[in-house]
């Protein structure tokens, strides 16, 4: 049913939008983690699938680890990459790394780092789906 995600890193650019800056016009410290859900979102979408569909069929992967350091601001209309690669790989975990920044000089403006697990219906741990086991970055 579903094939071996091969894929292990993902860019996507992001412009700061308004409603996600605070009164020093500085990107919000709640925002962050809703730029390293799309990163992992369009990393699993270039491996050709969707959470939609995991989730239809039974799997769901959850956050169980956020970290954030934050680097330097991003401000109103900026233009930055967020780049989202997998990290370590194990039976009942899935590591993500991030590092966003500007793309005209590469100043780091935060890195982050998340950990999925799979989980059933009734919260309880469950092994990673094969097709995330099959291939582990280097």
């Amino acid at each position: 049913m579903l094939q071996n995600c091969s894929i292990t890193i993902c860019q996507i650019p992001i412009r700061v939008r308004y409603p996600e800056v605070d009164r020093q016009n500085a990107v919000h410290h709640s925002v962050y983690p809703v730029y390293f859900e799309m990163g992992r979102t369009e990393l699993l979408r270039a491996n050709g699938y969707d959470y939609k569909t995991l989730e239809d069929n039974g799997i769901a992967l959850v956050v169980a680890r956020l970290e954030c350091r934050f680097r330097a601001p991003a401000r109103y209309d900026d233009e930055l990459l967020l780049t989202t690669r997998v990290g370590k790989i194990d039976r009942v975990r899935l590591e993500h790394l991030y590092k966003l920044e500007r793309p005209d000089n590469g100043r780091l403006i935060a890195e982050g780092r998340t950990i999925l697990v799979h989980i059933d219906k009734e919260g309880k741990l469950q092994s990673l789906p094969e097709f995330l086991l099959a291939e582990k970055p280097e």
